[in-house]
């Protein structure tokens, strides 16, 4: 007992202190582990929310990619590369359904294991038959493909070896004879924004990016995928939707060059010529490395834009009368007027034997003994002889081969004062418009009529410049009225100089004149050898009227020659 009285014993203030401790360190560890747990549950919730994120993010820049790529065969390989990147697929095969919607085609098929690139810009043709939607008159339901293309549902196949729901024969007989393990499968309907089916996106072998062992496609990358095909069905459609407008574009405007040169026989073929020999030239430009074009080049929009500016070159003819556009003779207008000059020209030799018999019975009225006297028939000679060659020289002037000098001239203005009397009146042997049209020193156009033709380029112009052509076709109009133009400025219709005109205008116009300078369809004059367009060429580079550096590359590079061989008669074919 102490001085209290109190006897002694454990401490237990000591205890309850001890087992605080106790306590708490228990709570610690507790806490800790809920912690460390915690801790990881936050990481892997992390991870995921940031994998997840990744892959809306890569997801997006796909959509990007996929709605920006307009050619067709780069944006089909483009969907299925992607898919399978985005998922880890070892294989992807992209079916596109027919327009008849009978049959799924394929479009791209890869495997990357199997070094397999096959179909679209790059991989080797496809030869394997299409898969038919229907079979005996119903839906084919036993091919995964065709099964999804009908149904719109995605079809996720862990192994095709055990799934009892499809017909796998073809992948299994590819497995035989190659080697390769088909497995998992996921196969994805593409629908465009009308929700319409358009393709099939199937995907092979998902392949875990660590162990590289196959795996089935997790549910969340299915869905992803999924999104992946639908922006791939609407970014397809629109570029198809892009290459439909662009073909009937091309179409029509086709269309309408034909038109321009069938309103002629004579000028069939001239615009798809002159297209040919236009892009020839311009591929030899974006080929050289030397001299002063070594710089230039055209893109692919700029070729189809100088491409779309040859077909149109003549359209601005379609306001040209006929009767210029053919005309084969000076006199020719709705017919050839050498006809009615023909008929005056033997009227006037009747009114001559007329004035012959007339004579004759004046001298028997006078008491001439020889109504057939030497004097009298030696004058109707000569007088029909001197008619018969002024109608020959006539018909050889309405021939615009003809070179008409200044003596022809004035011989042809002789004849046309000369009268002859019909019923009282007097009538000239030519007209003023007849005497006109045959004085045209060469050719057959009068200076009013090639006014009327060079009006074409103006039309040209005005009527392209009332088309909407996108940007990359802006300056169609430009190109296609600047054929007429000369580097000198000398040119129509605008009178452009060198470093006013474009250089597609340029290649146009060296184009447009070989071309003429060689048909053999014109009814004005005959076909130039080669040479002697050649030569022709020489002299209008030398008297600046085309563009010499292009002219140097079209020769150097043989185009001449080439494009002879494959369109001249063979008679043309010379030394070029």
């Amino acid at each position: 007992m102490n001085e209290h009285g109190a006897t002694h014993g454990p401490d237990v203030s000591h205890r309850s202190e001890n087992e605080r401790d106790l306590e708490l360190l228990r709570k610690y560890s507790h806490d800790r582990g809920l912690n460390r747990l915690l801790r990881t549950v936050v990481e892997e919730v992390r991870n995921y929310a940031e994998d997840q994120i990744s892959r809306i993010r890569r997801l997006t820049q796909i959509g990007i990619s996929l709605s920006s790529e307009k050619n067709i065969s780069r944006l089909l390989e483009m969907i299925v590369s992607e898919a399978r990147r985005f998922t880890n697929a070892d294989a992807g095969t992209l079916y596109i359904v027919d327009s008849g919607r009978t049959e799924l085609r394929f479009a791209i098929m890869q495997c990357e294991s199997m070094n397999v690139m096959m179909g679209g810009a790059g991989g080797h043709a496809i030869d394997l038959p299409p898969i038919p939607l229907m079979k005996g008159g119903k839906p084919n339901h036993a091919n995964v493909s065709s099964y999804v293309a009908l149904t719109g549902e995605i079809a996720n196949i862990p192994d095709v070896y055990v799934a009892g729901h499809f017909d796998f024969t073809g992948p299994r007989e590819y497995d035989a004879r190659t080697g390769y393990r088909s497995k998992s499968m996921v196969v994805i309907p593409m629908k465009n924004h009308e929700n319409e089916i358009i393709g099939v996106l199937q995907l092979l072998n998902a392949t875990d990016p660590e162990t590289a062992s196959i795996e089935a496609f997790p549910d969340e990358h299915v869905g992803l995928v999924a999104s992946l095909a639908s922006q791939a069905a609407v970014a397809l459609t629109n570029a198809q939707l892009i290459q439909e407008l662009r073909n009937l574009l091309n179409a029509f405007i086709k269309s309408i060059a034909t038109a321009i040169d069938d309103k002629s026989p004579y000028t069939g073929g001239h615009i798809r010529r002159v297209v040919d020999l236009t892009m020839m030239l311009a591929g030899a430009v974006n080929e050289t490395a030397k001299g002063a074009l070594a710089g230039v080049s055209f893109n692919a929009d700029q070729l189809e834009e100088l491409r779309m500016a040859a077909w149109m070159h003549d359209v601005g003819k379609i306001t040209t009368p006929e009767h210029i556009v053919d005309k084969r003779t000076r006199l020719e207008a709705i017919h050839d007027r050498i006809k009615l000059i023909e008929t005056r020209f033997r009227l006037i030799e009747q009114t001559i034997r007329n004035d012959f018999l007339e004579s004759r019975i004046r001298w028997l009225e006078s008491g001439g003994s020889d109504p057939s006297s030497a004097p009298l028939r030696a004058e109707l000679d000569a007088a029909l002889g001197a008619l018969r060659e002024q109608r020959e020289f006539v018909a050889r002037c309405n021939n615009p081969g003809e070179f008409m000098a200044p003596a022809k001239v004035d011989r042809l203005k002789s004849i046309a004062a000369r009268t002859f009397t019909l019923g009282g009146t007097a009538f000239p042997y030519l007209t003023e418009d007849e005497l006109h049209h045959l004085s045209t020193p060469s050719g057959s156009l009068t200076r009013e009529e090639r006014t009327v033709i060079e009006h074409h380029a103006i039309m040209t112009l005005k009527i392209l410049s009332e088309l909407p052509f996108p940007g990359r076709l802006a300056r169609v109009p430009e190109f296609a009225a600047g054929h007429h133009e000369k580097v000198d400025g000398s040119g129509y219709p605008l009178g452009l100089k060198e470093g006013e005109l474009p250089i597609e205008s340029r290649i146009l116009a060296i184009a447009d004149i070989f071309e003429a300078l060689t048909a053999g369809d014109r009814p004005y004059k005959h076909p130039m050898k080669l040479s002697q367009a050649v030569r022709v060429l020489e002299s209008m580079k030398k008297d600046r009227h085309i563009d010499a550096d292009l002219l140097d590359l079209f020769l150097s590079e043989g185009i001449h020659r080439r494009y002879a061989e494959k369109e001249l008669r063979r008679d043309q074919l010379d030394e070029g």
